[in-house]
């Protein structure tokens, strides 16, 4: 929750500056308006909060998460092949994240 209403998620603060910097490979903008872009992405970053967890931490959980998942659903041959593959599988997906 945030404390004052003006404040935005860090995923919202993100996806402006992702849009800003769109202004920047848009051979048609003018020079104003990468100016005005250049600074708007300043103060977004100012108010861009830094990551206090680090990275690992999300991808253990995601592969902790993936094994409950996998260890509770059975497989329907139960060779090591098939859990290699689910394994494989699983660390793919959090590898993409």
């Amino acid at each position: 929750m945030p404390l004052t209403d003006n404040a935005m998620s860090p995923g919202a603060i993100r996806r402006k500056l992702r849009g800003l910097a769109a202004v920047f490979l848009d051979p048609a903008a003018t020079e104003a308006e990468k100016v005005n872009a250049e600074t708007l992405m300043t103060r977004l970053e100012k108010q861009l909060p830094q990551e206090a967890t680090p990275r690992w931490t999300d991808m253990m959980f995601r592969l902790g998460r993936g094994v409950k998942q996998m260890t509770s659903v059975p497989s329907p041959k139960g060779d090591w092949t098939d859990h290699a593959f689910r394994l494989g599988r699983m660390l793919r997906r959090a590898r993409k994240k």
